[in-house]
């Protein structure tokens, strides 16, 4: 029943008789698929809940700093490591490369020190010399266990107990961690202008033994080079910048008033030009058939010189200008067909592009929304990347057995350190240690670390998809008030945009909800597959890889196809106000009964916005070259001096394509809404042509 005041909503997809009182189907309203909004609500309960638990148990402090052999972070205050803020590995070739050292657990002892080596020294030397030259021994000493100082004891127990490293090299402090300090001289790889070092076990070996982890470290330096620079272009460019993002914002707005009146025009313009040079080509090809008459050779076939790697020799072949000739007139028949049998939907198109633009006109706020949304996820994939480190950083130190004996059965197994030597491990396996493994527990919270992690992911993809539901909604719903405006503008409502929000906050939460929850599992199904892709890339199983593949590429159709149904449900929803399910579904019936249209009104809506996005992205880009590179006389002494002019240059770019694709994408949601309102209401659902 309406309510007093209101007109009654015809049954869906019968025409409206004009009533002054009506303000169309928008108004009448009622909560829907409210168990999904229900869970939907617990669920947001629950992952904050997990965000304070994770805040409880984590520690973020075990990612920035490094930890030492005995679980303690270097650089703590208030403890031994307060003064030692960097890690030290006694015996870094056994480390594969610096990404191992930075993300794993190395096999060696690590120690937090003060500083790192500046010189070559040897256990042996050192200990061959401390008599007569003590200060050696008194500089070695500070890279061995804390408290240890018995230069007395033998080379091997040293060693087996790893008591003091067997060498230390110079090496300068990179993320808080000793590595060698590498450089080249003549091309030639060194350390501290050396290419040779003694292992400290009676072997003397090449630097080039540690290329593998001087070149990742290089690359990263250099890496970070470059970031500095790039840092100090961002710092005396940010204003200019912004500027060009503001002339970006000035030109898309421009051009969504002027497609009203150009829309149909550079459509006719750009169709005509791809006949016009799909012409050219058969021209040219005709005329490349006809050169090539009598030449020798030229006769022969595709089939007579079988494969070739130069391509270009089947260019001399006649018979392949006559494929291209034969492929391109097909191609030009079918557009000029097309065209005939289409041009009355092609102005229906044309028609709702050029009312699109006077709608937006009508609602300019509607083109700020999208701030909105990338608020909403910027929350949410903060509060993703925060529970996340808090997750994987949650637990206690764990400590296991390394023994230098591949045999030792108590290998990897966990220990306690404050205990170990009680027990009859080292006797068993001579030179083990309990050294510190990793992060974790063996409580029920730690045992579901994963889950958790899983469960952040999930709720994260779901709260993603329903910001985007929800801006899709809400644009939908105050350009259907635009069109279900008798007269405009004055029936419009005064706040359509924020009373289109309110609508779908109040009554469509579940709705919305609903939607995002089913792309959200497909979507999480994705990351699964990427992930088992990814640890099965090693392996020779033909037919897993080929399974592999087949399920993402299912499940990649599957995502788009949701995303094209949820979109013209969300419309749906805004128009009726019906749940989800019998939206998506009218919305799917309508759009397929009408299917010819769609294409057309879809493919020319993507043309004129990519030509939109790309005017306003070159335009923007080709000024901003010209003006960071001190091209244009009138601002040659504005521009500010840059390391890489390319740096701001490229987010001016970048950065305007995203301001048009923010504005556009309001359009094309224009663009459907009203589409769907036209057909809705001009036809009915059942007998559509």
């Amino acid at each position: 029943m309406a309510r007093k005041g209101e007109a009654s909503a015809p049954p869906y997809g019968e025409p409206r008789k004009f009533d002054p009182k009506f303000r169309g189907p928008i108004h009448n309203r009622h909560c829907t698929d409210v168990i999904c909004c229900v869970i939907f609500i617990v669920v947001i309960l629950g992952y904050i809940a997990l965000g304070i638990v994770a805040w409880v148990h984590g520690d973020p402090r075990k990612v920035i700093y490094p930890t030492d052999s005995y679980g303690q972070f270097c650089g703590q205050k208030d403890t031994f490591n307060e003064n030692k803020t960097i890690l030290f590995y006694f015996n870094i070739l056994k480390c594969a490369s610096p990404v191992v050292l930075i993300n794993l657990q190395c096999p060696t002892t690590q120690l937090c020190v003060s500083k790192c080596p500046d010189r070559f020294a040897t256990y042996i030397d050192v200990q061959a010399s401390y008599r007569y030259r003590p200060d050696q021994w008194n500089y070695f000493k500070q890279y061995c266990k804390p408290g240890f100082n018995n230069p007395r004891k033998s080379v091997a127990q040293v060693l087996r107990d790893e008591d003091c490293p067997s060498m230390i090299i110079p090496s300068r402090p990179f993320l808080k961690r000793c590595f060698p300090d590498f450089s080249t001289k003549n091309g030639v790889l060194t350390v501290a202008n050396q290419t040779t070092f003694k292992d400290g076990r009676g072997k003397t070996r090449n630097v080039t033994d540690l290329r593998e982890a001087a070149n990742g470290i290089n690359n990263v330096l250099d890496a970070r080079s470059v970031g500095m620079k790039i840092f100090e272009d961002y710092a005396i460019s940010w204003y200019w910048i912004l500027i060009g993002l503001f002339i970006a914002m000035i030109v898309s707005l421009l051009f969504l008033v002027l497609l009203r009146f150009t829309a149909g025009v550079l459509f006719w313009i750009f169709i005509f030009g791809v006949i016009g040079i799909i012409g050219y080509g058969t021209w040219h090809c005709y005329w490349e058939y006809d050169h090539l008459k009598g030449i020798p050779g030229s006769d022969l076939t595709v089939y007579d010189i079988g494969f070739q790697t130069d391509f270009r020799v089947y260019l001399q072949l006649r018979q392949t200008w006559l494929a291209f000739m034969i492929i391109l007139c097909v191609v030009e028949i079918i557009i000029i067909l097309m065209l005939i049998f289409l041009r009355n939907r092609i102005r229906i198109a044309i028609a709702l592009l050029k009312e699109g633009s006077r709608a937006i006109g009508y609602i300019m706020s509607t083109l700020f929304y999208p701030i909105v949304t990338f608020i909403l996820i910027a929350i949410c994939i903060s509060y993703w990347a925060v529970t996340a480190v808090f997750l994987a950083t949650s637990g206690e130190p764990v400590y296991k057995v390394m023994a230098n004996q591949t045999l030792c059965k108590y290998a990897n197994l966990t220990c306690d350190p404050e205990t170990f030597n009680t027990t009859n491990v080292t006797k068993l396996c001579p030179g083990a240690q309990c050294t510190f493994a990793f992060y974790g527990g063996e409580s029920l919270y730690h045992k579901y670390i994963f889950i958790f992690q899983l469960a952040n992911a999930f709720v994260f993809l779901w709260l993603v998809n329903f910001a985007i539901a929800l801006g899709q909604c809400t644009l939908a719903g105050a350009f259907a008030s635009y069109y279900w405006a008798s007269r405009k503008p004055a029936d419009i409502p005064l706040w359509p945009l924020f009373s289109s929000f309110g609508r779908a906050i109040r009554y469509h939460t579940g709705s919305l909800a609903f939607g995002a929850l089913i792309l959200a599992i497909v979507q999480l199904i994705r990351v699964v597959l990427e992930y088992l892709d990814h640890k099965l890339k090693g392996t020779q199983n033909s037919f897993t890889r080929f399974l592999l593949c087949c399920l993402k590429c299912c499940f990649w159709c599957l995502e788009k196809f949701l995303k094209f149904i949820n979109r013209n449900a969300y419309i749906m929803i805004a128009i009726y106000g019906k749940n989800f399910c019998t939206s998506a579904k009218e919305a799917f019936f309508l759009l397929m009964r009408n299917v010819v249209r769609v294409a057309v009104l879809d493919k020319v809506t993507d043309f004129l916005l990519f030509l939109g996005k790309i005017l306003v992205a070159g335009g923007v880009g080709v000024l901003a070259f010209f003006f960071f590179t001190q091209r244009i006389p009138v601002f040659a002494q504005e521009a500010p001096a840059l390391n890489y002019y390319w740096v701001p240059l490229l987010t001016v770019i970048i950065g305007s394509y995203l301001v048009a694709h923010g504005f556009f994408s309001v359009y094309a949601m224009c663009v459907d809404t009203l589409f769907l309102c036209f057909y809705s209401e001009a036809l009915p659902l059942r007998d559509r042509d």
